[in-house]
């Protein structure tokens, strides 16, 4: 017995996966079909003189988590770096390029979908073909289009979002980057068009972010049910946040007890920094920093939704610190939530958001007659919020501040963005706002978000509930 259990243990170490983990991970929310008609949308467009190429992100170093870019999952779903996925817009035939099988890695993280497993990587994602990477440039060179009339070859040239990036933020991040002389760095997509155009000059390089992008903007019913459970999520963690809330707890405090609940409920992480703000601290509509102390009076802001399987939702509440709104922060409170539902009543398909918003306007108009307010500041801000645009705000999806045009384009079911009434008060340094997730449905409009409290009584009873800190409060640092 004990030479069988030796010769079985030596086995076991030549053999690194025989205790190791023989599945491979791969999404159950979306079937091979699903892609393959996002594919064909693409074929549509380039026509036949046209090939597409989407880079996959990266593999990361060290022990950070790696996170597929929203595009390459958005067109196959698969999660893995340093992969390619070529559309031949001649004979309509899709390839993906994997790097070859790495054994060692594989011991210690479990099974990779390499070039090795091209028959369940076409199972998987519907693609015609699995090849490895340094085909890549072979295969171009014998799509049957280099030789012919100016052939075409489309790749996205906006950056790729991962994790809880926006495209919008990102372009900022690199806006900065090109103000700083001593900083050289480019995206990685203009490098990968450099190589392209260095080693392939005979194609015609485009942009294919616009056609991704209008894709995106319309979303299918499987789509829109992630959103709706990264929205139920956000929603218990914000209701979480407010049961833990009361003088004297820091605003990072509030940010544990949501991502206790958004790591409960299958999470992978953020879909944005979260946005905490406690009285003049919500002034700042993107403040993150999250150290101060919530103090007895003020109000708090709270923006925050995880990434769900690669979807994420955009939801925002206010309440009273101590737990009560006083009489000048009820009157401004009321406002604002009297202008969402307003804009919700004339959300549909066919109109624009400007119609939405010079509807809810005149709706407000109305809702103001005979109201007074405690300041004259508090006054002059709800008229200015009468003309304020940007209560109808941006798409969600994959990312928070999703890509697509959506203001002043007819509203089509599927559709999904965010509805924001806000008013600010510079003399206070006050900012007062809500924020709800919508999808256009074929008849009118869904408020995906309607289970949070915000009616004043709603929020005040979640208040009076316990909350994580109260049943396990934080220790003083350092221990004893």
């Amino acid at each position: 017995m004990n030479k069988i259990f030796f010769i079985f243990l030596l086995l076991s170490l030549k053999t690194p996966y025989l205790f190791g983990q023989e599945k491979h991970y791969y999404q159950t929310d979306f079937p091979p079909s699903e892609f393959e008609t996002r594919r064909s949308k693409i074929f549509d467009e380039i026509g036949v003189n046209g090939i597409a190429i989407i880079q996959s992100a990266p593999t990361v170093a060290g022990f950070k988590v790696f996170r597929q870019t929203n595009t390459f999952y958005y067109l196959c779903g698969l999660e893995e770096g340093h992969a390619y996925l070529l559309l031949n817009g001649k004979n309509k035939t899709t390839t993906i390029y994997l790097p070859h099988r790495e054994e060692a890695r594989e011991s210690n993280q479990g099974k990779i979908f390499s070039s090795e497993d091209a028959d369940l990587v076409k199972k998987l994602t519907g693609v015609n073909q699995v090849r490895a990477v340094e085909f890549l440039g072979i295969d171009l060179v014998r799509s049957g289009l280099i030789k012919g009339k100016t052939p075409v070859l489309y790749t996205p040239l906006s950056p790729a979002e991962m994790g809880n990036d926006s495209r919008d933020e990102i372009l900022s991040g690199h806006a900065r980057a090109a103000a700083d002389p001593w900083d050289s760095d480019t995206t990685r997509e203009a490098k990968f068009k450099a190589l392209l155009n260095e080693r392939f000059p005979e194609f015609q390089i485009q942009d294919l972010s616009p056609l991704l992008d209008s894709m995106r903007l319309v979303k299918s019913q499987k789509e829109i049910n992630l959103i709706s459970k990264a929205t139920d999520i956000a929603g218990l963690g914000i209701m979480e946040a407010m049961r833990s809330t009361k003088p004297g707890v820091y605003e990072y405090q509030l940010d544990a007890a949501a991502k206790y609940i958004f790591y409960q409920h299958g999470a992978q992480g953020d879909g944005y920094p979260s946005i905490i703000g406690g009285g003049q601290n919500a002034f700042m509509g993107h403040y993150f920093r999250k150290t101060d102390v919530l103090k007895d009076g003020d109000l708090v802001l709270m923006d925050y939704a995880p990434d769900y399987r690669y979807y994420t939702s955009d939801v925002t509440r206010m309440w009273p610190v101590n737990g009560t709104f006083d009489k000048a922060q009820t009157a401004l409170y009321n406002y604002i939530e009297e202008y969402r539902n307003a804009l919700f009543r004339h959300l549909k398909p066919g109109v624009t958001s400007n119609e939405v918003l010079d509807n809810a306007a005149a709706d407000m108009k109305r809702y103001l007659v005979g109201k007074r307010f405690e300041k004259p500041a508090h006054q002059k801000a709800v008229e200015e919020g009468l003309k304020f645009r940007g209560h109808f705000q941006h798409p969600v999806g994959m990312a928070v501040h999703d890509v697509g045009q959506l203001r002043n384009v007819p509203l089509k079911p599927g559709m999904v963005f965010t509805i924001d009434p806000m008013i600010w008060i510079p003399e206070e340094r006050l900012y007062i706002r809500i924020e709800d997730i919508v999808v256009i449905t074929e008849t009118g409009a869904r408020n995906l978000s309607a289970f949070v409290p915000s009616s004043i009584s709603e929020i005040e009873k979640v208040i009076k509930e316990k909350g994580l800190s109260e049943f396990r409060p934080a220790n003083e640092l350092p221990l004893e």
